[in-house]
C-alpha cells in the first residue's frame, strides 16, 4: 500500500512537471513569435530608415553643390566688382584730369582775350581819327587783326613805303613790342587786276614784296625782334569783296599785321592733354 502511495507520488509529481513544462514551451513559443514579429517590423524600419538616410545624404551633396556655386558666382561677383571700382577710380582720376586741363586752357583763354582787349584798346587809343579811317582793328578767335589800305602804306602800284605810313608804323610797332608773349605774321593782299611792273610778275610777287617791307620796316626801323616776324602774300586769293567794283578793288588792296599768341606754346599745351 505504501509503495502504491509513492508510485502515484511520483506520477503526479510528473504529470505536474510535464504540464509546466507545456505551458513554458508555449509562453516561449509565443515569446519567439512576438520577438519576429518584431525584428521584421524592426528590419522594414530599418530599410525605410535606410532609405531616408540616402534621401537626405543626396539633398545634402545638392545642397552642398549649389552652395559652392553660389560662393563661386559671390567670388566672381567680388572681383568683378573691384575690378569695376578700380575702372570707376582710374575714369574718376581720368575725368579729374580732363577736367583741370580743361580749367587750364580757359584760364589760358580768358587772359589771352583780356590781352588781346587791352592790346586792341591801346592801340586804337594811340592812333589819330585819321589813322583809323584807314586801319581796321578787330579781334576774331582770340587773334587781333590789324588791317591797313596799300594807299596809306605803299607808294602807288609799288611794294615800297611811303612816309605817311612811318608814324601809324611806329605806333603799331610799340605795341608789338610790348606784348613779347605774341608773334606777328605780316600778310600782303591785292585785288584781282594784273600788275605790269619790272621784276614783279604776278599778284602774288606784289603781295609778298608788300609783306616783307613791313617786316623789315618793323626789324629795322623800329627795333621789333625778326624772331617774331613772318611775311607771307595771299595775292588776289583772299578777297574782302568782290572785284566787280572799285569800292571792294580797294577794300581787298590791303596788308594785315596779325599777333597771335606763340603756336610753340599752343602746342606745348596739347601735348599736356591727359590721355585717353
Amino acid at each position: 500500500m505504501k509503495k502504491i502511495n509513492i508510485v502515484t507520488t511520483f506520477a503526479i509529481a510528473l504529470l505536474l512537471s510535464s504540464c509546466a513544462m507545456k505551458k513554458d514551451l508555449a509562453a516561449c513559443q509565443e515569446e519567439n513569435k512576438a520577438l519576429q514579429t518584431n525584428y521584421v517590423d524592426t528590419k522594414e524600419k530599418l530599410a525605410a530608415a535606410n532609405v531616408r538616410v540616402a534621401s537626405l545624404e543626396e539633398q545634402l551633396k545638392r545642397q552642398e553643390q549649389a552652395v559652392s556655386a553660389l560662393q563661386q558666382s559671390l567670388d566672381k561677383s567680388l572681383s568683378n566688382a573691384n575690378q569695376n571700382n578700380i575702372s570707376i577710380d582710374k575714369l574718376v582720376d581720368q575725368i579729374n584730369e580732363s577736367n583741370k586741363y580743361i580749367r587750364h586752357l580757359v584760364e589760358i583763354k580768358s587772359k589771352s582775350d583780356s590781352l588781346n582787349v587791352v592790346l586792341t584798346n591801346n592801340l586804337t587809343r594811340s592812333l589819330s581819327k585819321e589813322e583809323l579811317k584807314e586801319v581796321d582793328v578787330q579781334v576774331l578767335k582770340g587773334v587781333v587783326y590789324i588791317s591797313l589800305a596799300d594807299n596809306m602804306l605803299y607808294k602807288s602800284g609799288s611794294y615800297e613805303i611811303n612816309d605817311r605810313a612811318a608814324e601809324t608804323l611806329s605806333k603799331i610797332a610799340k605795341i608789338i613790342k610790348d606784348y613779347k608773349d605774341y608773334d606777328v605774321l605780316i600778310e600782303g593782299n591785292t585785288d584781282n587786276v594784273p600788275i605790269n611792273r619790272e621784276n614783279i610778275r604776278n599778284n602774288w610777287d606784289l603781295s609778298c614784296l608788300r609783306a616783307s617791307s613791313v617786316v623789315q620796316a618793323l626789324q629795322n626801323q623800329y627795333g621789333v625782334d625778326p624772331k617774331r616776324l613772318t611775311a607771307g602774300g595771299r595775292g588776289e586769293y583772299n578777297p574782302l569783296q568782290p572785284n566787280t567794283t572799285e569800292l571792294g578793288k580797294q577794300r581787298n588792296r590791303r596788308t594785315q599785321i596779325i599777333i597771335t599768341p606763340k603756336l610753340d606754346e599752343f602746342m606745348e599745351l596739347i601735348g599736356q592733354a591727359p590721355e585717353e
